[in-house]
């Protein structure tokens, strides 16, 4: 072994590298539309020419690979940072620019990031423009309107510069990206994944979801997601067009999918709502779409079947975590009528999934357990917090938190977030079981429910409410509509009606907000 070459070029020949996978899709698909950005395309060859010009202007600055921070909205010059920042063998380091200042500041710190790619837009705001200042880092403007003709905008970092694939040696498991957690009770934790974490997940995701050179994919979610983000780099190893936008408005979204022939389309379940209730959806043109995915919230069965008679049959839950690169399980709604909506049906071809108790003992079907997966699109751990990862990766599986239990023929059915199971009167209660029942109610827009100190039954059932605009609907009424649906032991308690749920900035529910706020709600009744 000792007489193999060792040069860069020899050691390019097997490698996995996320930079290489656009610019083999430009061999391939030079001239076909890579990317749309309103009226701005970009062809395979002008996005691999512009990613490797960027690549070589950061190799340049930073010959060693250092973290790279984009903080942008979904853009054409946020694509081809991204593509450059692997090309240069670099750390990609998204953040979520719908954080508050401190919190964009903390993980531009944690990461230790050397440079930013920012809009420009953004990086003029008050509190933006002085944390940039504070920590006096090269800022690289995208989206540069027409004046900023001078200073480092990605236009002028990359014009006249090589437009060739740099020879840097990348190996496959070094890290490529760190993507920041939602943090819902604390600081956000730096996922870190490989160049072979994500090409694993862009390569099921061809098969699982036949992507092909034919496709046009919506590109309305953020791309400092993961799931966005691997959507885009699906749509690229495929040679697929990709559809950018900068927020979701169901008219754009008609139109869009009317204007560019729109195959898959990627939205939540609440977007999919929107379009359907928009006075133009009857007489819009969904005739492109072959597939309509969704993540991140169960959909209601009414909803599959609005969707399956008006915009497509092919409807498809997808799953995944910022740890465990997605997709990681999908389910199918049309194909499983019978089936609750909260299935995750079946692992793709690289992740492995089981349900474990807390001895670390794996379980079988029908028994309940927390949902594990072991997969090469697995992260590498989380960034300088090496008893975090310790305690997610016990046992040798990736811990989602999640609990489940698999049905007889091997399907997932996902019944709620560990720490959200109630455990009331010696009985434990899945608060989304609790919470579905409760948006059947025509009059409810979206629920919580959390377990609350009680001092008879140890936790109380408590559903927090808002109510739809022009809507009413009374604490007896509800829980009234709920007990048809659900158990004794499973029926609120209590029911409180506010204007808005506490969420993230990616949209999560922070029910550590309203357990909090209301721990005291049940502390004067009778032991």
């Amino acid at each position: 072994m000792e007489n193999l070459p060792a040069s860069t070029e020899s050691r390019r020949i097997g490698r996995i590298a996320l930079g290489d996978v656009l610019y083999r899709s430009a061999i391939r698909f030079g001239a076909r539309v890579a990317v749309v950005d309103g009226d701005r395309r970009l062809s395979y060859r002008e996005l691999d020419d512009l990613s490797s010009q960027f690549a070589d202007y950061l190799l340049e600055a930073h010959p060693e690979p250092v973290q790279v921070a984009t903080l942008c909205a979904n853009s054409a010059d946020m694509v081809v940072a991204i593509n450059g920042i692997h090309k240069a063998g670099h750390v990609w380091v998204p953040v979520n620019i719908l954080l508050d200042p401190a919190q964009i500041g903390y993980i531009l710190r944690h990461a230790e990031v050397s440079c930013i790619v920012a809009d420009e837009a953004l990086s003029t705001q008050p509190q933006i423009a002085e944390l940039l200042h504070g920590l006096d880092l090269p800022v690289i403007l995208v989206r540069a309107g027409a004046g900023s003709t001078g200073g480092r905008t990605l236009a002028n970092v990359t014009r006249g510069r090589p437009a060739a694939l740099p020879a840097v040696d990348i190996d496959s498991g070094q890290p490529a990206l760190i993507m920041y957690t939602s943090g819902t009770t604390g600081n956000p934790k730096g996922a870190v994944h490989s160049h072979a974490s994500v090409y694993s997940a862009v390569l099921a995701n061809v098969s699982a979801l036949a992507y092909t050179e034919k496709d046009v994919v919506s590109g309305m979610l953020p791309l400092f997601h993961c799931g966005q983000h691997v959507a885009m780099a699906t749509a690229l190893a495929a040679g697929a067009s990709v559809v950018l936008a900068r927020g979701f408005s169901a008219q754009a979204t008609i139109d869009a999918i009317a204007r560019e022939r729109i195959t898959l389309l990627i939205g939540l379940p609440m977007m999919y709502a929107a379009i359907l209730d928009d006075p133009r959806a009857p007489s819009a043109d969904f005739s492109s779409l072959r597939l309509c995915m969704y993540a991140m919230a169960a959909m209601p069965r009414v909803l599959v079947d609005r969707i399956a008679a008006a915009m497509c049959s092919d409807i498809v839950l997808v799953t995944g975590q910022t740890e465990m690169y997605p997709v990681t399980m999908s389910f199918r709604p049309v194909e499983h009528p019978h089936r609750d909506a909260n299935y995750w049906g079946t692992s793709t071809v690289v992740c492995e999934t089981a349900l474990m108790d807390d001895d670390g003992r794996l379980l079988g079907p029908g028994e309940v357990g927390e949902i594990v997966h072991r997969g090469p699109n697995v992260m590498l751990g989380y960034f300088k917090d090496p008893a975090a990862t310790e305690s997610v990766q016990k046992y040798g599986w990736h811990h989602t938190g999640d609990l489940g239990t698999f049905d007889e023929d091997g399907q997932l059915l996902f019944l709620d977030r560990k720490k959200d199971m109630i455990k009331t009167g010696g009985e434990n209660v899945a608060s989304i079981r609790v919470e579905s029942a409760i948006l059947s109610h025509p009059a409810i827009a979206s629920a919580a429910v959390v377990g609350l100190p009680h001092p008879h039954w140890s936790e109380a059932i408590c559903a927090f409410v808002v109510l739809k605009p022009d809507s009413e609907c009374s604490e007896q009424e509800l829980i009234a509509h709920c007990r048809p649906h659900l158990g004794k032991f499973e029926t609120p308690k209590a029911v409180k009606f506010i204007e808005a749920l506490p969420l993230t900035a990616t949209g999560k529910v922070q029910k550590h907000i309203l357990r909090k706020q209301y721990e005291n709600c049940f502390a004067s009744e009778n032991p």
